[in-house]
């Protein structure tokens, strides 16, 4: 069933989809400034290996994966508008864990634990962000331009994780973690006053045929896709600024800025082509340009 906007079709797409823009901006934004320093973090200055590391970094993208089909029965149920405001306090209180991680630092084992509690709750905020997001952009545009309302949307995604190398980098070279614990408590508050003055738009209708096996019978095949494509983004992330620290090479952040900004200007400008030729074609054309990457 196509979306129909409440909104007026002469408004450009660019100021309609603003606010969810900022709102998912924030909330990656906290994401990003984390990313390169967090390895760092987690081996420097509480004295783990990179096993850890790895647990600690994974723990936001597993709870992410576990949170999402939650996130999404709660933007049908609610609205898209309250999951994107439930995802912004969430990620407000994954910084104040962070806090509480960095108070417990004399005891590195307590300290690590609540540190990937709170890399747990911001993937659940990271879902409910997302989800939210996405459904709300296209409650307020018209269907056909579905394409192009999830890459504006994912570009000021992408935009938040390519500005968050080098802050992060920065805040962390000034104070170290208490400086990233402290953004990510702020930042998404920052947000949350203008975001909650944006008009809501309704929940979707229920229906009886709605069933999870029904969605998942169908969403399945590209989610598969979608997970198996996103092993080496996650080794970029979790693992480059480590790679980058053993060799000397500066800045850390390198590496994820220039991953977000190639994906911001391939939203810029080929958002169009999923609308055109199909999703399915343009998903395959650019899992094989993934892989000429990461080879």
């Amino acid at each position: 069933m196509p979306v129909v906007s409440s909104l007026p079709r002469t408004r450009p797409m660019s100021l309609v989809l603003l606010p969810v823009m900022v709102a998912v901006l924030a909330g990656f934004l906290v994401i990003g400034i984390a990313l390169p320093v967090l390895p760092l973090h987690v081996r420097d200055d509480l004295g783990f290996g990179a096993f850890v590391v790895g647990v600690v970094a994974g723990s936001q993208f597993a709870a992410s994966l576990i949170s999402r089909i939650w996130a999404g029965s709660f933007s049908d149920r609610n609205g898209p508008k309250r999951a994107v405001v439930a995802g912004l306090f969430a990620a407000s209180a994954a910084g104040l864990l962070y806090w509480l991680s960095l108070a417990l630092a004399a005891a590195p084992a307590v300290s690590v634990a609540v540190l990937v509690l709170g890399r747990a709750v911001l993937g659940g905020a990271e879902s409910f962000i997302i989800t939210g997001g996405v459904a709300w952009g296209l409650a307020r545009v018209d269907g056909d331009q579905a394409g192009k309302v999830i890459a504006w949307i994912g570009m000021a995604m992408f935009a938040a994780l390519a500005l968050g190398g080098p802050i992060g980098t920065t805040l962390y070279a000034a104070s170290g973690f208490t400086n990233i614990a402290l953004a990510t408590v702020i930042v998404p508050v920052l947000v949350l006053v203008p975001i909650l003055r944006v008009p809501t738009v309704p929940p979707l209708p229920r229906r009886s045929g709605a069933a999870l096996s029904n969605v998942a019978s169908a969403v399945w095949l590209p989610g598969l896709g979608a997970a198996f494509s996103s092993v080496g983004y996650g080794a970029i992330l979790t693992f480059s600024s480590l790679l980058f620290a053993e060799h000397g090479w500066h800045p850390i952040w390198l590496a994820f800025s220039a991953f977000g900004v190639a994906l911001i200007l391939t939203r810029v400008f080929f958002a169009h082509l999923p609308d055109r030729h199909g999703g399915a074609k343009i998903a395959l054309m650019f899992v094989l340009i993934q892989a000429a990457g990461l080879l």
